[in-house]
């Protein structure tokens, strides 16, 4: 099973771990992009990030955190663009569906974001859905 139960997504964020989803396309097709959201621990708090990076993806190569940024002048996209921060878990799960349109359903373990962009690509990158059939989520 792939997708968290929101039991799962609060336990692994409370043991220090990320949780992260797949947003899906960004950009056009002459220059094409992806975007996942990740909700972080940290010592202090739990921070919402939303990650741009360019679609330069195939089959055999999808480790999205090696992909460049897709906004080229922004330094901030090494480590993604941070949107906000929470005190708690269930707070951050609720700022990142509120800012991005993530679907709680929908959140993986860290690095499992990349497992998602590969369907994505083996369904021929779909503009309008995932390849389950549910509509892209859409940032606000």
């Amino acid at each position: 099973m792939r997708y968290l139960a929101e039991s799962f997504i609060v336990g692994a964020l409370r043991r220090g771990r990320s949780v992260e989803q797949f947003l899906g396309p960004i950009g056009s097709s002459e220059r094409r992009g992806v975007t996942y959201v990740e909700v972080r621990p940290t010592k202090a708090a739990y921070e919402v990030y939303v990650h741009a990076v360019e679609d330069v993806g195939h089959e055999a190569f999808w480790d999205l955190e090696e992909f460049p940024p897709f906004d080229v002048e922004s330094e901030e996209e090494t480590f993604g663009h941070l949107l906000a921060q929470a005190d708690g878990p269930q707070a951050a799960l609720v700022t990142a569906e509120a800012a991005t349109r993530a679907l709680r359903t929908r959140w993986v373990n860290e690095g499992v974001v990349q497992d998602e962009y590969r369907d994505f690509v083996r369904a021929g990158r779909p503009a309008v859905t995932a390849p389950d059939g549910q509509p892209w989520p859409s940032i606000r």
